[in-house]
């Protein structure tokens, strides 16, 4: 068995439905359902008998023993997370909780497993963490991309949370022997993604008729990987991943959000010719603002045989279909998106 945690929220659930069309193997699905943990990501697997949901919040130490004692996963793949860089500005403390101390807490549950099995199962058990380029910094327009080897230099309270998460698991490894994979991924998009995040806020502005808000001169640069091959990806460390290496997943697509805006707005009217008009705004820089995310990933293709299989129009193309064709869900999220950010708003 494998277990996912946050495999409720973006990418953790399109991993999931990607394992099951491949494998029979059980999967379980540990997730606190915090604001972008979404069940409706996962309702068409809900009875299906290889997959297990369990509710559980991984800042639990003694919850997430008990667990992994009973289940006894052969593989951790740890996508859950705080995740949006805005939030962790206005309230930090939260995403050390979740994505430093929760991280940890997995790590202990997964040497307190350990220390009980036998040679094989030692043999065979990894733990994936799913960690961010944003931990390697910001990069200059002529800098080379970063590479496994890039100094952590993290810039936001999000990235500094999740750099501290890949320290802890690199210490974990070293001192108790945890079999431990790591990997930073560059921007994911896709279908399911929760709409505060850049793709699905312009199609939900766009869709409503209102500008699509977009930072300082809309030349920040990011790399963007479409979540499918993301998950393959993981895969593939998974099945063939060094403990202890680093590998580095990006989908060879550097783009400023003013090009995002275009290709997105172009789209949507192929897609939805009554469309009439697609505007933005720039609005105020947000503070410590990255300005250009690139990512080598000649180590993944050389070492273990991966590479994107979409490029960035293929993917956008099927991610507005998707959303066009799921306006339910995109409504609800909309709705748990506004009250999430009601929520951040109201707290002290």
């Amino acid at each position: 068995m494998i277990l996912v945690t946050g495999g409720s929220g973006f990418i953790g659930s399109a991993f999931i439905l990607q394992h099951l069309r491949r494998s029979d193997e059980p999967i379980a699905n540990l997730d606190a359902l915090t604001y972008a943990g979404n069940p409706e990501n996962l309702s068409s697997i809900e009875d299906d008998p290889r997959y297990h949901f369990i509710h559980a919040d991984i800042r639990n130490r003694e919850r997430l023993n008990d667990i992994f004692l009973g289940l006894k996963p052969r593989a951790v793949v740890h996508f859950a997370a705080e995740s949006h860089v805005d939030r962790s500005i206005a309230g930090p403390d939260i995403f050390f909780q979740m994505n430093t101390l929760g991280t940890v807490n997995l790590l202990e549950a997964s040497r307190k497993l350990l220390a009980l099995q036998n040679g094989a199962f030692l043999q065979s058990f990894r733990f994936l963490y799913v960690s961010t380029d944003e931990v390697y910094g910001s990069l200059g327009p002529k800098d080379p991309p970063f590479t496994e080897m890039t100094p952590l230099s993290p810039r936001s309270p999000y990235s500094a949370s999740k750099a501290s998460g890949d320290t802890a698991c690199h210490a974990w490894g070293s001192t108790y022997g945890i079999p431990i994979l790591i990997t930073h991924c560059s921007n994911n998009f896709g279908p399911r993604q929760f709409p505060e995040k850049l793709i699905p806020l312009m199609i939900v502005k766009i869709l409503s008729g209102l500008p699509v808000p977009i930072y300082g001169d809309g030349l920040n640069i990011r790399d963007w990987l479409f979540v499918e091959d993301h998950c393959e990806a993981i895969s593939t460390v998974l099945a063939k991943g060094a403990p202890g290496e680093i590998y580095n997943i990006g989908g060879n697509a550097e783009k400023t959000n003013l090009e995002i805006f275009h290709t997105v707005a172009a789209e949507l009217r192929r897609q939805c010719p009554t469309l009439t008009s697609a505007a933005y705004q720039f609005v105020t820089d947000r503070p410590g603002h990255d300005r250009r995310y690139a990512i080598n990933t000649e180590k993944i293709r050389r070492e273990l045989g991966w590479s994107p299989q979409w490029t960035f129009e293929e993917g956008i193309k099927a991610t507005v279909d998707w959303y066009l064709k799921n306006p339910v869900w995109l409504r609800h999220a909309a709705e748990r998106a506004i009250a999430a950010s009601e929520t951040l708003r109201n707290t002290p």
